[in-house]
């Protein structure tokens, strides 16, 4: 970064939380209730990232994909996950750390999710409820998810904060497409679901390999 930051955006799924074998199993009991042969939980890994439908999508059988097909399963996945959302999820190791620091220092904290709205309320209270978050943005009509870069505004246009005041945290390609288009400091991070080449290739100005270390980046902003 060229200047002080005074905002920290993250991705939740995969950078805040660890949440691929709730995602998963809920994802698995739906399609055992379709019909459906399920999958090994680090798949998954590479079918989020996206929000719900192209999860949904991404682990029907090609033939299955149809809009009746997808509606149904989307359904019955909401429900499943709305049970099963926080049966094994949990922060990453050193991410209160890190967010204390953040705090201390006085640089806001906002999230930007393709989990739906709803969703991702819930799993900031449920997980991250200590702290103070300037913006909660999930998925909701009327504005596009990422990797468009339109939540990345909105946080930007409520904080007053500009671009170049702003790192973006997250551990997949679509993150980074985000924050690349947004012009804010893009991180990638090691411990979510995505390998260092997707994030490097897609725009990462930063790959760490664990929460304390972007801390050493903003002492030499």
């Amino acid at each position: 970064m060229n200047r002080p930051c005074r905002l920290a955006i993250f991705d939740l799924d995969g950078t805040l939380l660890d949440s691929l074998e709730d995602l998963a199993n809920s994802a698995n009991e739906m399609l055992r209730a379709e019909g459906f042969l399920p999958h090994e939980v680090e798949r998954y890994r590479t079918f989020v990232g996206d929000g719900a439908r192209n999860l949904v999508e991404r682990i029907l059988p090609p033939e299955a994909r149809n809009p009746e097909v997808i509606e149904r399963c989307l359904a019955r996945y909401a429900e499943t996950y709305a049970r099963r959302w926080d049966e094994r999820s949990q922060p990453y190791e050193g991410m209160a750390e890190l967010l204390d620091e953040l705090e201390a220092r006085g640089i806001a904290l906002a999230v930007l999710s393709n989990k739906p709205h709803a969703a991702t309320e819930r799993c900031m209270a449920r997980f991250f409820g200590k702290w103070t978050w300037t913006v909660i943005l999930g998925q909701q009509e009327g504005r596009p998810r990422k990797p468009d870069p339109a939540g990345v505004f909105e946080i930007l246009r409520r904080t007053g904060i500009t671009p170049g005041e702003t790192v973006y945290l997250g551990d997949t390609d679509t993150d980074m497409r985000t924050a690349v288009s947004a012009g804010v400091f893009a991180v990638g991070v090691l411990w979510g679901f995505r390998e260092r080449e997707e994030l490097e290739t897609h725009g990462a100005d930063l790959v760490i390999e664990r929460p304390g270390q972007l801390l050493l980046t903003l002492e030499h902003a």
